[in-house]
């Protein structure tokens, strides 16, 4: 998927006024989802993002992967943009199921296992992909 696609996406479902505003909460929502994975999980999501996607991210990369709830993602998607934690998990499910419909079942399947199980449903996902 190229990047104006993918943002095409995140817009549509997030239904937000322009791409712009969808490359801003896309950014925010990756780079808390970097902080959350190991980095090599980070590298290889990043591998299968279209660029400047995947380049966000690995700079996102930490040292180590950061153990937070479900409610803390929100609340850092939400500091990130000005916004709620409600609208952020909104935010987050938008780029998150583009993100599932971009990458490979096995690597969504891998991002999912780092997380809490109520995590998987902000990729469209009730548990493991197939």
């Amino acid at each position: 998927m190229r990047y104006d696609e993918f943002l095409a996406r995140v817009r549509e479902r997030g239904e937000y006024t322009d791409q712009d505003e969808a490359a801003t909460i896309t950014e925010a929502v990756l780079g808390v989802l970097a902080q959350r994975i190991t980095p090599e999980e980070v590298d290889d999501l990043a591998s299968q993002l279209p660029s400047p996607l995947g380049q966000n991210l690995a700079d996102a990369k930490q040292q180590q992967a950061e153990s937070f709830g479900i409610e803390e993602f929100y609340r850092r998607v939400a500091e990130r943009i000005g916004a709620r934690p409600r609208t952020a998990e909104w935010d987050a499910s938008a780029v998150l199921t583009t993100v599932a419909d971009t990458v490979s079942g096995g690597e969504l399947n891998q991002i999912i296992s780092q997380l809490p199980s109520s995590y998987a449903l902000l990729f469209g996902k009730p548990d493991l992909a197939d």
